[in-house]
This record gives structure tokens, C-alpha cells and sequence, in this order.
């Protein structure tokens, strides 16, 4: 099967860029039948890097399995904000890391990082073990900090918390493509979408070592909430903006001093 043959499927199942995924398939299929399957996956509407197998994140290809969440380009942000603030022997920690894609990126370059990751996903958990494997990095499974070793408590530097944030109400009006093929853990963030931030600021101060600062994402519309909930959880929060992208990271800080 040809590049055009390849095109002219993937534009007829919808798939807006139906060239730029032909080329990419042809790259990644070691067989024909290989390439066969992966476009039939592709035109059932499995995420195109789910059936790739990778995703490229902030110039660093990762592994994605199946029903993992995807890392998307707009939280790049989150991850170019994160490395303006982590210095060497730092400490980061990723809760609900999914592919593990955020804290690779955050680390990269540094020296004597530790970095520590946990999912309650454990097919999340797998893939980001692989993605973190030949480092000193840690993953684990488990709910938020339950995972977390307790000799991390106020030693965090950077606390990376891209938590769900897709208020459950709005999940069925998402793109099929992740809402049938990702883990609804990954996406659903209850009623308003903030439920699982919550719970992540009720403790972070704890796990945050002085000055240390928690990132994470939200939509434009929960903003001000997000901060207050921050803010109760006795953290500095402000907002970081993307205008390309229209992406917003949240930064909240743990105070210095008390």
C-alpha cells in the first residue's frame, strides 16, 4: 500500500490529517501486514498514537500503550514553565504521570535529579516504568500521595499535578477518539472538573519542600476556582499563558518562610 492508497483511507474514515498520518504509519510499520493492521486501528478511530506506539512530547518520543492517556502538546507549557524552576539535585514529583512523559521532559538535562512517579492506572504505571527504565527515576502505583515513599514530605522542589480536569458532564462531548480509547480515570475531573486538584492541594504543602511549587492545568473558565483551591490549601498560585496555544498553566508556591 502506497502513500496516496494510505491517504485517501485515512481522509474517507475523517481523519483531518490524513497525508501527515500516512507518512508517519509507512515510517513506523515493519510489514505490510503490519501497516494493514495499524490503519485498520486507525480507521476503527484509535488515537493515532496508540497506534504508533509513541507519541513526540517537547522533542522527546515516548511510549504509549494502549487506553493510556496521550500527552498533549499544550502541556508543554506546563513542562517549559517546570524547568525555568527545578535546579540540579532537585527533587520532582509526578503524580498522575500516565505515559511518565511530563517528568522525563522536566528532568532532562539536569544532574542529581531525583524524580519520583505515580498513577492509580496500571497500565499507566507499566508504560511509564519503560519510558523512566535505565534512570534512578521511580514510578508507582497508587492513589496521589498514598504512593509516594513518606521520606519525600517536604522535600518536593517541583510538584508536576496535570490531574484530570474535564468536568464529567462534559466528557461525552470530547473527541471519540479519546473518550472510547483512554481510561476515563485519566480524563473525568467530577462535577466541576476540579474534584481531583482538591485532593492534590489539600496535601501538597505537606509534600513541598519551602518555595517549592506545584504546576498544573486547567481551563479557562476554572481558573479562579482552581486558585482559590489552591490558595486553601495554603499555596501562592498565578497563572502562566500561552496565547498561540491558548493554554494555561497554574503555578501555586509553598511559601519560604511560614
Amino acid at each position: 500500500m502506497n502513500a496516496a492508497e494510505l491517504t485517501a483511507r485515512l481522509r474517507a474514515a475523517g481523519c483531518v490529517f490524513a497525508e501527515e498520518e500516512a507518512e508517519q504509519l509507512l515510517a513506523a510499520a515493519p510489514s505490510p501486514e503490519a501497516l494493514a493492521s495499524m490503519l485498520a486501528r486507525r480507521v476503527e478511530g484509535f488515537p493515532l498514537e496508540h497506534v504508533l506506539g509513541f507519541a513526540d512530547f517537547a522533542g522527546v518520543r515516548v511510549e504509549v500503550a494502549d487506553t493510556v492517556f496521550v500527552p498533549r502538546h499544550r502541556t508543554e507549557l506546563l513542562t517549559s514553565t517546570a524547568r525555568t524552576m527545578l535546579r540540579d539535585g532537585g527533587v520532582v514529583l509526578d503524580l498522575c504521570c500516565g505515559t511518565g512523559a511530563l517528568g522525563l521532559v522536566v528532568v532532562r538535562g539536569f544532574t542529581g535529579v531525583r524524580l519520583v512517579a505515580t498513577d492509580i492506572d496500571p497500565a499507566a504505571v507499566a508504560c511509564a516504568r519503560r519510558n523512566l527504565t535505565g534512570s534512578a527515576q521511580e514510578v508507582y502505583e497508587g492513589d496521589l500521595f498514598a504512593a509516594v515513599p513518606a521520606a519525600l514530605r517536604g522535600t518536593v522542589d517541583v510538584l508536576l499535578a496535570n490531574v484530570p480536569y474535564v468536568p464529567t458532564a462534559e466528557i461525552a462531548f470530547l473527541p471519540e477518539e479519546f473518550r472510547v480509547h483512554e481510561a476515563r480515570v485519566a480524563l473525568d475531573g467530577g462535577g466541576d472538573g476540579l474534584d481531583v486538584l482538591r485532593r492534590v492541594a489539600a496535601e501538597a504543602a505537606g509534600w513541598l519542600a519551602p518555595g517549592g511549587v506545584l504546576l498544573t492545568e486547567a481551563g479557562p473558565a476554572q481558573l479562579e476556582t482552581a486558585h482559590a483551591v489552591l490558595r486553601a490549601g495554603g499555596l501562592q498560585p498565578y497563572t502562566v499563558t500561552d496565547d498561540e496555544t491558548e493554554t494555561h498553566a497554574v503555578v501555586a508556591r509553598r511559601p519560604a518562610t511560614a
